[in-house]
């Protein structure tokens, strides 16, 4: 298929230039879960050359309110895997590598070596320090987004800014559920950053955005 007609209803909000840019461009998508399956997929229709997703989870009844990849027939099944079987389905120009694995001290530097951004979709604040300390060792932007009840927050860390470090140095959030069309929200805000950063827009970096969907406020810190 050529590339201008699959991607011709993205322009010219993009330019051709850009979506050409966006071809040559290697993401990480660090988890596979509510907010990792709708990143992948925006991604994969984004027209991003090559796509990592990691995640050593497998599906469980549970995710079946709120996970794009996460269906009957998924049950019991990897989500890495799942969504390299949903990418050849929507995009298989796009090269996509899946790696069934969690993001550890002793791996996290070669997962993510070679990538131009990297996108948190964790459920781990642990986790989340983690690949933020490994981008700012590799110098790559880290785009870090979090869902729980009606809310969702996400920003940009520049390497060695520390922002997680800084959203995380007080009390760990409560697991109040997520409501299904959460992540959804969540992960196009942080699609919408990436597509900035991989065409040289410019972002809102060092900032925390907080959204509360059930009484639609929005705030702003300034971290």
């Amino acid at each position: 298929m050529d590339m201008y007609q699959r991607y011709s209803r993205n322009l010219p909000a993009l330019s051709r230039q850009e979506q050409e840019l966006l071809h040559k461009k290697r993401v990480l998508v660090a988890g596979c879960g509510g907010l990792g399956g709708y990143i992948t997929e925006n991604l994969l229709r984004l027209g991003i050359g090559h796509i990592t997703a990691v995640d050593g989870d497998s599906f469980d009844v549970s995710n079946l309110n709120r996970q794009l990849l996460a269906t009957e027939a998924t049950i019991g099944k990897s989500k890495a895997e799942a969504a390299k079987e949903r990418a050849a389905l929507v995009n298989p120009s796009v090269e996509f590598m899946a790696m069934g694995k969690y993001i550890t001290p002793e791996n996290a530097a070669d997962t993510i070596a070679g990538h131009n951004i990297v996108i948190d979709a964790l459920d781990s604040v642990s986790a989340r320090l983690l690949l933020e300390d490994a981008c700012a060792q590799a110098d790559i932007p880290l785009i870090h987004g979090a869902v729980c009840g009606w809310c969702c927050q996400y920003g940009v860390s520049m390497p060695g800014s520390g922002l997680l470090h800084r959203i995380y140095s007080g009390a760990v959030p409560k697991d109040n559920g997520v409501l299904p069309f959460v992540p959804p929200f969540c992960a196009a805000l942080q699609c919408t950053e990436a597509a900035k950063l991989l065409t040289g827009r410019q972002v809102s970096a060092n900032k925390l955005y907080i959204y509360d969907l059930c009484s639609m406020d929005f705030e702003v810190i300034n971290l």
